[in-house]
């Protein structure tokens, strides 16, 4: 697809300095063959952003990375997890530790598990530093997004909190930051390590944690102490479909985003929340996906993309294709390349859009969730927007 074919959004033209992080060293790693996360969704994300000439765009740059020092990874895990994952990653032997979260079905140990995650988290670190430093408008980091890693456990596929260590970079330059999680999976981590801290407004929309991994995020985890208020969870019910995420979107995300007016946003775009995804059951599409990469874009506010979830890896490549566009102010052909459409035909894949119609759930299941997120948004609007719409409103005044 050649650049002359893409639309540019005229509302955007003045943000246009943007970067792509990403290492060709992350596909040299593995969870293993019958693992759900296949790190060469990379690859494959990379050449449909090649397809439609996204990797050579005016105002763009393309930044390797390298990995995190034990300093900086040390701003929020524990010396002996690092210790322990270290040792796990020096071995060719099948290990486990259930106590540091290492070697279960989610979290297996492999050669090279510690270059891997320090990796991650230095995409994302190098990432901010972008934002921060050299003052780019967006950033977008494939590799980034491993929410569910704690201080001492490995959870979730994830085993280093690249956005903590990034986050806490950012606070020590006197950053305000909010984060938004639209992973289908709430983000636990990210969520604990800044629950008393004000100065960092976590946002997660996320499969409902009643029958759904981690079984956290629910409306009442508001933070405590002087974080109050600043820990936000939108639960979804299964089958919630594109109207209703964007309307909670609407509702919640972005006049709470607005109000807080930090000065960068760090999210994490999981892919996982489609409805063709194999491990969760909310049902959008590219339809809502894209609406809300707008959405943010239009705040004006300088930010980072982690890639996150996301285990259809079509949808995956789909996605991320849709938030580099967005951040480029590019307004791509709903349908995919012809000649990439060709190529994944003979990997089994039928996918030719690019932007798919908006989807409605079945109208019983669609019901149900109606329900729930309407008593979630109006638990929300009682205990978060005094804190946040009135209070930081009340600064500005």
């Amino acid at each position: 697809m050649k650049k002359s074919h893409l639309k540019i959004n005229t509302h955007q033209t003045g943000r246009t300095k943007t970067a792509l992080v990403y290492s060709s060293l992350f596909e040299q790693f593995s969870y293993g063959a019958s693992h759900p996360f296949k790190l060469h969704r990379y690859g494959i994300a990379l050449e449909l952003l090649g397809a439609y000439g996204l990797l050579q765009l005016t105002g763009m740059e393309r930044r390797d990375c390298r990995s995190v020092s034990d300093k900086q990874a040390l701003s929020f895990h524990t010396s002996a997890y690092l210790e322990r994952l270290k040792e796990f990653s020096a071995s060719d032997e099948s290990r486990a530790d259930f106590l540091f979260g290492l070697g279960d079905a989610d979290c297996p140990v492999f050669k090279g598990l510690y270059d891997y995650a320090a990796l991650g988290a230095g995409a994302t670190l190098e990432a901010c530093r972008l934002v921060e430093e050299e003052k780019f408008t967006a950033v977008l980091s494939l590799a980034g997004g491993w929410h569910h890693a704690h201080r001492a456990r490995a959870s979730g596929f994830s085993y280093l909190n690249d956005a903590v260590i990034a986050i806490n970079w950012l606070l020590e330059r006197g950053r305000r930051i909010a984060y938004l999680d639209i992973d289908a999976h709430h983000g636990d981590g990210v969520q604990d390590a800044f629950y008393e801290d004000n100065r960092v407004l976590t946002i997660s929309m996320h499969e409902s944690g009643i029958y759904f991994f981690p079984g956290t995020g629910f409306e009442d985890e508001i933070g405590s102490e002087e974080g109050t208020g600043y820990t936000v969870n939108l639960p979804l019910l299964a089958h919630t479909d594109d109207p209703l995420y964007m309307r909670a979107f609407d509702e919640v995300v972005y006049p709470v985003l607005a109000a807080f007016n930090p000065d960068i946003i760090v999210a994490q775009i999981g892919a996982d929340t489609f409805r063709t995804d194999p491990l969760t059951r909310l049902e959008i599409t590219t339809h809502s996906y894209s609406y809300i990469m707008r959405k943010i874009q239009a705040l004006n506010i300088p930010w980072v993309a982690l890639g996150g979830g996301g285990y259809d890896l079509m949808n995956t490549a789909r996605a991320w294709t849709i938030a580099w566009a967005v951040m480029n102010g590019l307004q791509l052909p709903s349908r995919l390349p012809p000649d990439f459409v060709k190529k994944i035909r003979q990997q089994g894949y039928p996918h030719t859009m690019l932007l798919d119609a908006m989807h409605w759930a079945d109208e019983y299941d669609r019901g149900l969730a109606l329900d729930a997120l309407e008593c979630t948004i109006t638990k929300i609007k009682k205990q978060i927007f005094p804190v946040i719409i009135g209070c930081e409103m009340k600064d500005l005044l």
